[in-house]
């Protein structure tokens, strides 16, 4: 079966901002199978739900910060996202001083492995989404991204951005390669020397490597499109030919 694929709705933040719920149904529309919300401007859990339904697709995880699960709004968190029907908890970014060193991010993987094993208790999963500056080389020839996920648990989403990590030098494939079970979204973001400039398969990821690795050793079951600059077209313009590109892929 082919994974599904769905759409980071930061994409086209200006959009949902104006409209979240039409610009829910706008993807849908496209084809997209799912979205991963970040953010959800006031709406509450059972009306973007009934959204996702009456536009036939789902919402299989969630940009959300790390605040969101501080004791006075743990227990509000689990029960939206409950209702939401989503599944998996992607932390989107870390302050830098939470995994600017070796040791640090060993802190920071401690409070995760624990936090993951509190979620895990309500039937979901945690994970992390990478930015450049968490591939970049820290200690021993690792990254913070690798530290991070040699030291959480197997459930924890590594999340990777092919994007994020070519814009920090990495190599496109190695991390989805690195944690064999773990990419179980992965966002898709073409590179072609700044983020988003050209709409997948224009650009210089090698995106049939990249399927490979997903489908083969990291276990994806999201593809995640992520789309963030423009030229000379509108947000939902770029997402629909990101969506047509992959199609053409055989994705």
């Amino acid at each position: 079966m082919k994974i599904p694929v769905g759409v980071q709705l930061y994409s086209i933040r200006q959009d949902c901002e104006a409209d979240l719920l039409g610009s829910i149904a706008k993807v849908a529309e496209f084809g997209y199978q799912g979205v991963e919300f970040a953010g959800y401007f006031g709406y509450s859990a059972e009306t973007l739900k009934a959204t996702l339904d009456a536009a036939g697709i789902t919402a299989p995880s969630t940009h959300i910060g790390l605040g969101n699960f501080d004791a006075d709004k743990f227990d509000a968190t689990i029960e939206f996202h409950q209702v939401l029907g989503i599944r998996d908890l992607i932390i989107p970014g870390l302050p830098m001083e939470m995994h600017d060193t070796a040791e640090h991010t060993l802190e920071t993987s401690k409070l995760l492995s624990d936090l993951t094993a509190r979620v895990r208790e309500h039937g979901f999963r945690l994970g992390f989404h990478a930015h450049g500056t968490d591939m970049v080389v820290i200690e021993g020839g690792k990254s913070s991204y690798t530290i991070l996920g040699e030291n959480t648990p197997d459930d924890f989403v590594m999340q990777y951005d092919t994007a994020n990590g070519m814009s920090a030098g990495a190599d496109p494939v190695q991390p989805i390669l690195e944690f064999p079970g773990r990419g179980l979204s992965t966002h898709l973001k073409e590179w072609s020397g700044e983020h988003g400039a050209k709409v997948i398969g224009e650009g210089l990821v090698p995106w049939m490597d990249v399927f490979q690795a997903c489908e083969s050793v990291a276990g994806t079951e999201w593809y995640i499109v992520e789309h963030e600059s423009y030229e000379g077209m509108s947000p939902l313009e770029a997402i629909r030919l990101c969506l047509v590109n992959i199609r053409e892929m055989g994705r």
